[in-house]
C-alpha cells in the first residue's frame, strides 16, 4: 500500500490530496512538464505530468516509467528528457 500512496501523492508530500508532489516544472513547445518522481525501495522512480491548455481546457497526460535513479535530481532530469520525447513524437495526440 505504501507504493500506491507514494505513487498517487497520498503520503503527505503533496499539497493537494490525490495529486503527486511536483518537484519542478519546465515549458516545452507550449506544453508544461511537471516532474513528479517518487521514492520506491530506496530509488527514485521516473514519473511526470505533461499538460497543455487546448481551446481553454486543460488537458493532462501522466506517465510513469520503469526507470529508477539513485538521486531525485537524476530522476527529475530524465522526466524532462522523456517528456520532451513524448511531445516531439506525438504532438497533442496523447492528451485526453
Amino acid at each position: 500500500m505504501s507504493f500506491l500512496k507514494k505513487l498517487f501523492g497520498l503520503d503527505g508530500a503533496s499539497s493537494e490530496p490525490g495529486k503527486p508532489a511536483v518537484a519542478e516544472t519546465q515549458e516545452h513547445e507550449g506544453f508544461t512538464i511537471a516532474a513528479t518522481p517518487f521514492e520506491n525501495a530506496g530509488r527514485w522512480q521516473l514519473s511526470g505530468i505533461i499538460s497543455k491548455d487546448i481551446d481553454g481546457v486543460r488537458k493532462e497526460h501522466s506517465f510513469i516509467r520503469a526507470d529508477a535513479f539513485a538521486t531525485r535530481d537524476e530522476a527529475v532530469s530524465m522526466v524532462f528528457f522523456k517528456a520532451r520525447q513524448i511531445i516531439e513524437l506525438q504532438g497533442d495526440s496523447f492528451l485526453r
